[in-house]
């Protein structure tokens, strides 16, 4: 086995994206599976993309992680739907039912079974290249080479965009390694970490482009070799939280030693187990999608 493509699915991403994209639907029993059932046939149609032949899909089956501990104003799911919240667990089984391995994290997030697996498989010869089906812009961090021979790429699916680490530079800036450096000064709305007061994109990008890490601008912004605007105004901001950039970076920095099956025989798709995908769609109401697998197995 060589030259294989691997797609790793933020499907956190995707219970979101189709629970505001999908009118809402009941399952026989009252529950709502919506962006469940919208979830589940875009899997399938990826499934049935040729070169699609081994898959992983990532979920945060609880919202919080060890990044709350480290500070208290990181993202939890106050506030997220509990009708979205009671669906991560009916999307688990589903794709597990697909014959889809899931990864549903608790201690850790999502993002840290995406970047421990692409980690993992980019060092895999058999490998051709690790795709990974997000737009998050955390995820760009493991992002590993240029062109066609890139060995980790980042793909939004909802628009076809396909970074390599050309393209995290064109859009960001920086390379992908400085990414958590980045987020650790303009910060993230999305994950509640707040950045450096004054520091924004182009800024971070100016700077970072020049010295790569925090850890690495100077205090002092005569000392700065790259022309920045109020460049004074963000050197004094910087070095008055320096401590509290680290801590964001930190916070923003993907774990790539998640404990998970991540294997390329792990990843394997080798159809959905008949039964209990027929049992599954007849339970919540999927009978559209029950002869939707490109292989249905004993």
């Amino acid at each position: 086995m060589s030259g294989v493509k691997v797609h790793l699915l933020d499907a956190t991403y995707e219970l979101f994206r189709h629970f505001y994209a999908v009118p809402p639907r009941a399952a026989p029993d009252g529950q709502e599976v919506g962006a469940v059932h919208g979830v589940l046939r875009s899997v399938l149609g990826l499934l049935g993309e040729p070169g699609v032949t081994h898959l992983g899909a990532a979920t945060d089956h609880v919202i919080e992680s060890f990044r709350n501990e480290l500070f208290a104003g990181y993202k939890t799911g106050d506030g997220v739907d509990p009708l979205l919240m009671a669906q991560f667990p009916v999307l688990e089984e589903a794709l597990a039912a697909a014959g889809v391995l899931v990864w549903a994290m608790v201690e850790l997030e999502a993002d840290d079974a995406l970047a421990t697996a692409a980690a993992a498989l980019a060092g895999d010869p058999r490998v051709a290249q690790v795709v990974i089906c997000s737009p998050d812009k955390d995820l760009t961090q493991c992002v590993r080479g240029d062109g066609p021979a890139a060995r980790v790429v980042t793909l939004d699916r909802r628009t076809g965009a396909v970074l390599d680490a050309a393209g995290v530079r064109a859009k960001f800036g920086v390379p992908p390694a400085s990414i958590p450096d980045y987020l650790g000064l303009v910060g993230d709305d999305a994950d509640g970490i707040p950045g450096i007061p004054g520091w924004g994109a182009k800024s971070a990008a100016a700077v970072l482009a020049r010295y790569g890490t925090l850890d690495a601008i100077p205090d002092d912004p005569r000392q700065w070799d790259v022309k920045v605007r109020g460049a004074d105004r963000l050197a004094d901001a910087l070095s008055e939280r320096r401590d509290e950039a680290r801590l964001w970076r930190r916070l923003a920095t993907l774990r790539a030693d998640a404990p998970i099956p991540c294997t390329l025989e792990d990843l394997a798709w080798r159809g959905a187990p008949r039964s209990p995908f027929a049992e599954l769609c007849a339970r919540l109401g999927f009978a559209d999608l029950r002869d939707r697998p490109g292989r249905l197995v004993d």
